[in-house]
């Protein structure tokens, strides 16, 4: 065992994003494209109720529909909530309402931005009104926000509408992301103060005597704390694995590579790292590695064969 001072609680600003792309069947590209063509799209159901924004199945029978119908780009706010602190990303750079809106001619409401001086100015039973965007290409972006209308609901109801427009939308890509501060926590911490000096730390349990790498300040198997602090590795042997074939964005690794879980010598857990010094097809099940610092680097750029004989599959059939 090794006794290591209590390091101080780490915190970083951590982003997870991706591109998130889908195609789209008839029912949503005919509405977005008529976004972009200025023409908001809804869908009548079997009982006569029009839904909007539309979907391909009915909520309530699960019966697939395809009728279209052309609503109002006018309609009525039937809830909201004051946005007093705009994010990156969303409608509009200023404070404003997220505003539920039930579009003339339509039975269910629409989720936007409402451009507002004030909560004050805000109201469920206000009239809005769409504002386009002034460049618009076939998302729900298309609608930049609404704005307050005095005008009285349209009586035309709802016109059916063949969803056919030249050069339809066929396809989105939605950009994901999410921005917040991990702060891994008191054993997180130790663990990568502890990689800092080339040092791997796990903790044990003082009940089932487990050592996890890496910590988590407590036994996921009995549920109590851990603080007794185990040096381990630094060599591990290769359970399980799989070949990456899919170059990652931002990530200067030749494919095909392979990333492994790797039990640690004195550790009952697994954890994962990328596999090099030997060719993909050769990475296996029971290979010894070792760790490869990289100068100045802060953790294990990627785990090495160490040449000596794969282990047992007994010694680590448990962590596989």
């Amino acid at each position: 065992m090794t006794s290591v001072p209590s390091p101080e609680v780490l915190r970083a600003p951590l982003v997870v994003e991706f591109p998130f792309t889908r195609s789209l069947g008839p029912v949503q590209s005919a509405f977005l494209t008529g976004l972009r063509e200025r023409t908001v799209l809804g869908v009548r159901t079997g009982d006569g109720r029009t839904l909007v924004p539309p979907v391909e199945y009915d909520p309530v029978t699960a019966e697939e529909i395809r009728d279209l119908v052309e609503v109002a780009a006018t309609g009525t706010v039937t809830t909201w909530a004051w946005n007093h602190e705009p994010r990156r990303g969303q409608p509009l750079d200023t404070p404003f309402a997220w505003v539920l809106v039930r579009l003339d001619g339509a039975d269910t409401a629409l989720l936007h931005a409402l451009d507002a001086p004030g909560p004050d100015a805000v109201r469920t039973g206000m009239r809005v009104r769409v504002r386009w965007a002034a460049e618009r290409v076939g998302a729900i972006t298309d609608i930049a926000c609404f704005e307050p209308y005095e005008g009285a609901a349209a009586q035309a109801g709802t016109a059916p509408h063949t969803g056919a427009f030249d050069d339809p939308v066929t396809g989105i890509v939605a950009a994901a992301r999410l921005d917040y501060t991990y702060a891994p926590g008191r054993a997180q911490s130790a663990y990568i103060h502890a990689l800092s000096d080339r040092r791997t730390v796990g903790e044990r349990c003082p009940s089932c005597r487990k050592v996890y790498v890496p910590p988590r300040g407590a036994c996921p198997t009995c549920g109590v704390a851990t603080a007794e602090r185990v040096e381990v590795g630094p060599r591990g042997t290769v359970t399980t694995y799989c070949i990456v074939n899919i170059k990652a964005k931002n990530l200067d690794i030749e494919v095909p590579y392979v990333y492994a879980h790797i039990a640690l010598d004195g550790a009952d857990l697994a954890l994962h790292a990328r596999i090099a010094g030997i060719p993909y097809d050769e990475v296996r099940m029971g290979l010894r590695v070792e760790p490869v610092w990289t100068e100045g680097g802060r953790y294990p750029d990627h785990y090495r064969p160490t040449g000596e004989p794969d282990a047992d599959y007994d010694t680590y059939k448990e962590l596989v």
